[in-house]
């Protein structure tokens, strides 16, 4: 056990980043083992499984963008003086490095003869590391924005975030691959053109980026405020806003169905990014209120939350595989009943705590996500 007054540790974040690698992990673990005949969203027990699971990468990116600018602007100094400036930047390539490679399109390296289109799309399509890095490279670039123009941070990312919102409608329908390299366009939106279906990216930069900047506004709250998380206010302010976000949601929804005469909402709508900022809002909420009665936290909490990016990679390792090898998905894809997949689920939410305790033991370092 860690005593949590051993430090100003933002405890909550801690206790945040862990529920979401576990939540991670599952989700990605069900989803490939679940046998078809049990994705039935008319299930409750399913469809709050499918609603928890979309909540995941929204919960990465907001924590992700919080944890950077809380860290970024702990240091006083001007942009180009300040030392998070290069952490950034080697944080971004190690990010894009690994989040291509994840997907490499062939085991030669430097052989792509046999490389199909088909193979080249999934290589470029953006996912949600890629996306953590242009949100931390976003962040910095949004810092020295304000710094230059002698604007609040606070008001430049949420300026930032509404913008992704409101193009997102507008950048979800145009086929970026058009105007621009497949390499950027992959960024832009999930619409691809393709004549094996349609695939396009998980995460492309409209809307998801408003995630890491929303965060990034509660990471220069928390900077601005070091001892605010640990009352019972920011709670408070924090459950407020997240209603709200909720609120605004379904006054949206109603309006959709008033102007367009149908719902969106759990699609392309703005509405469901509302949703999501509120449902995280409202999660952050109950995290700090759970860390200010602790009075120690596991430590298996602290190494899960630390080690967020070996576990992404190893768990996506073992469920897919890679160019050099085969993951669980080649040989048991929806194979299993409910309690089966549960039961190796939990195995894999297992493996991955012992994993990090094993490195801890050995005292092998690993920066958080």
């Amino acid at each position: 056990m860690t005593t949590s007054s051993k430090k100003n540790r933002v405890i909550f974040l801690d206790l945040i980043r862990a529920f979401a690698v576990i939540m991670m992990v599952q989700g990605h673990t069900i989803d490939v083992l679940l046998h078809t005949s049990h994705r039935d969203l008319t299930s409750p027990l399913y469809s709050i499984w499918w609603f928890n699971r979309g909540m995941t990468a929204p919960i990465f990116l907001f924590t992700s963008g919080t944890v950077f600018n809380y860290l970024f602007q702990l240091r006083s100094e001007p942009f180009w003086h300040n030392p998070r400036v290069w952490k950034g930047v080697k944080r971004f390539l190690l990010l894009i490095t690994i989040g291509y490679l994840l997907k490499y399109p062939t085991r030669e390296f430097f052989n792509f003869t046999y490389v199909s289109d088909y193979r080249w799309q999934l290589f470029f399509n953006v996912d949600v590391l890629q996306l953590i890095a242009s949100g931390i490279l976003a962040i910095m670039i949004l810092n020295y924005l304000a710094e230059l123009f002698n604007q609040k941070d606070t008001i430049v990312f949420g300026i930032a975030a509404v913008l992704c919102i409101i193009i997102y409608p507008f950048s979800n329908g145009i086929y970026f691959e058009d105007y621009m390299p497949r390499f950027l366009s992959a960024y832009m939106s999930s619409t691809i053109r393709f004549h094996q279906g349609a695939i396009g990216s998980n995460f492309p930069l409209f809307p998801w980026l408003c995630y890491p900047f929303c965060g990034a506004i509660l990471g220069s709250f928390l900077a601005k405020n070091p001892l605010a998380f640990k009352t019972a206010e920011f709670s408070k302010k924090l459950l407020v806003w997240g209603a709200g976000f909720v609120f605004a949601s379904l006054i949206g929804d109603v309006i959709e169905i008033l102007v367009t005469g149908k719902s969106n909402y759990w699609t392309t709508s703005p509405n469901l990014i509302l949703v999501r900022i509120g449902y995280v809002l409202l999660l952050t909420a109950l995290f700090a209120y759970l860390a200010r009665k602790m009075v120690t936290i596991p430590k298996i909490v602290i190494l899960l939350g630390r080690n967020t990016l070996l576990i992404y990679v190893v768990h996506l390792l073992i469920l897919y595989g890679s160019p050099w090898f085969l993951g669980v998905e080649h040989f048991w894809t929806r194979k299993f009943d409910v309690f089966t997949t549960i039961f190796l689920a939990l195995e894999m939410i297992g493996a991955m705590c012992l994993m990090v305790v094993v490195l801890n033991k050995l005292n092998v370092r690993n920066k958080p996500l």
